[in-house]
C-alpha cells in the first residue's frame, strides 16, 4: 500500500492530523495494518496508543495500555519545577507512569537526578524503557512502589512531583480516549481526592526542609487540594495555570 492510499484511509477514519502522525511514525504500512489502525481510530483509540509514542516536553516517550499517555497539561507541572530548581537537585516522582515527568525534569535541570515510583510493575517496565531510550539511566532509578506506603527511601528529596489519579469514578466528562488508559492512573476515591490525601500524609517524610512539592490537579479542585495539604502541615506557595488558563498545578513546601 502506498503512503497516499494509507493516508486517505486513515484520514477518513480519524482526521488529517491523526493520519499524518501515524504515517510519519509507522514503518511497513501494509493494507492489513492500515485497516486495523483505521478501525482503532473509529473506536476512539488515541493516536499515541496506536503508534505507541507520545511527545512530551520535546521528548518522545513509548506508551502502551498500561500507562497514561503524557498530556500537554502536565507540561505545566514540569515547567514549574524547572523554573524553581537549582543545579544538582534530587527529585522524587510519585506515580511515574511512562517516566515522562522525571525524565523531562532531569533532562532540563543541570545535574538533577532522582527516583520514579509506580505501583504497577508494567508501568515500571515502560518507564525503564523510556529512561534507557533517553540515556539517563545513571540519573534516574525506577522502583515499583505505591505512594500510599509510608516506607522511606533512605534519603530526602529537594523536589517531589506527581500527577496522581484525580478523576472521580463515574465522571461523565471523561472522553472516550481515556478508556484506553489504565483505570488506576485515572480514577481515585473520595470524589478524586484520595490520592492527594495519601501524598500529603506520606510525602512529609520524604522531602527536605523547605523542599517543594509540585502536583497536578483537575479542574476546580484547587480549594479542596489546598485544604488537604494544609491539614497535613504543608504551606501553599502558588498555583500555575495551563495554556487554557485552567489552574493546573499547585506548589507546596514543608517545614
Amino acid at each position: 500500500m502506498t503512503i497516499n492510499q494509507a493516508f486517505t484511509i486513515l484520514s477518513n477514519a480519524g482526521g488529517i492530523r491523526a493520519a499524518r502522525i501515524i504515517t510519519e511514525n509507522t514503518k511497513k504500512l501494509s493494507r492489513f495494518k492500515v485497516l486495523r489502525m483505521a478501525r482503532q481510530l473509529r473506536r476512539g483509540m488515541p493516536v499515541a496508543k496506536i503508534i505507541h509514542k507520545k511527545w512530551f516536553y520535546g521528548m518522545g516517550f513509548y506508551t502502551n495500555r498500561y500507562t497514561l499517555d503524557p498530556r500537554p497539561d502536565t507540561e505545566t507541572l514540569v515547567s514549574a519545577a524547572i523554573a524553581d530548581a537549582g543545579n544538582g537537585i534530587r527529585i522524587l516522582d510519585l506515580g511515574t507512569g511512562t517516566g515522562c515527568i522525571i525524565a523531562a525534569c532531569v533532562n532540563n535541570i543541570p545535574g538533577a537526578s532522582g527516583i520514579g515510583i509506580d505501583k504497577s510493575w508494567r508501568a515500571c517496565r515502560v518507564a525503564k524503557k523510556n529512561i534507557r531510550a533517553h540515556n539517563i539511566t545513571s540519573r534516574i532509578e525506577i522502583r515499583r512502589r505505591s505512594f500510599s506506603s509510608q516506607r522511606g527511601f533512605g534519603e530526602k528529596f529537594d523536589v517531589i512531583v506527581s500527577n496522581p489519579p484525580y478523576i472521580a469514578r463515574g465522571d461523565a466528562r471523561v472522553d472516550i480516549g481515556a478508556g484506553y488508559d489504565p483505570r488506576m492512573a485515572l480514577y481515585a476515591g473520595d470524589n478524586g481526592r484520595s490520592a492527594y490525601r495519601e501524598i500529603a500524609k506520606n510525602a512529609r517524610r520524604w522531602i527536605k526542609p523547605d523542599g517543594r512539592m509540585y502536583t497536578e490537579i483537575g479542574i476546580d479542585m484547587g480549594p479542596d487540594i489546598r485544604e488537604i495539604f494544609a491539614e497535613y502541615g504543608w504551606q501553599f506557595i502558588r498555583a500555575e495555570s495551563d495554556l487554557g488558563g485552567i489552574e493546573r498545578v499547585l506548589v507546596f513546601s514543608y517545614r
